[in-house]
């Protein structure tokens, strides 16, 4: 077998994976965006800001965590300080760039989190057998420390 190519069988579980993933992982944001009129976008951030950083962190630190360039970041943040749910604060030390929560961004993250819970657990973790949470984990571990994955 050359192991530069994939066998159909091998592409089929690649399909089912992604197509599995695509399907729950748009159900749980559909949940999120229905019920309180945030993006995953910005779930995310607000998320980050107050998992990573107490409500606050350098705008590149939250690129990095998001995996988004510098442009795409800059573009989301400024819709969203137009609705009111983070400000943009410039660091005098360093020329860098605070992003802060404000409390309507505080509240709309309140206010997902339990809806995003329920749609994980419905669509997801209540998907799964003791066997099944085992070899995600296995996978996820695996994938993790692998250095070609980074």
């Amino acid at each position: 077998m050359d192991i530069n190519k994939v066998s159909e069988d091998e592409m089929r579980i690649w399909n089912m994976w992604k197509g599995s993933f695509k399907r729950i992982f748009g159900r749980v944001i559909k949940e999120l965006s229905e019920h309180t009129g945030l993006s995953e976008g910005d779930f995310g951030i607000l998320d980050r800001l107050v998992q990573f950083g107490d409500g606050k962190l350098r705008q590149q630190e939250l690129a990095d965590s998001m995996d988004w360039d510098k442009s795409r970041l800059s573009h989301h943040l400024t819709r969203m300080e137009k609705r009111g749910l983070v400000i943009r604060s410039p660091l005098d030390a360093d020329r860098g760039v605070q992003v802060i929560i404000t409390s309507a961004g505080k509240a709309a993250l309140d206010e997902a989190l339990p809806i995003v819970s329920m749609a994980i657990r419905k669509y997801f973790l209540d998907q799964l057998t003791d066997q099944d949470i085992e070899s995600i984990t296995k996978l996820a571990e695996r994938t993790k420390s692998d250095p070609s994955l980074r």
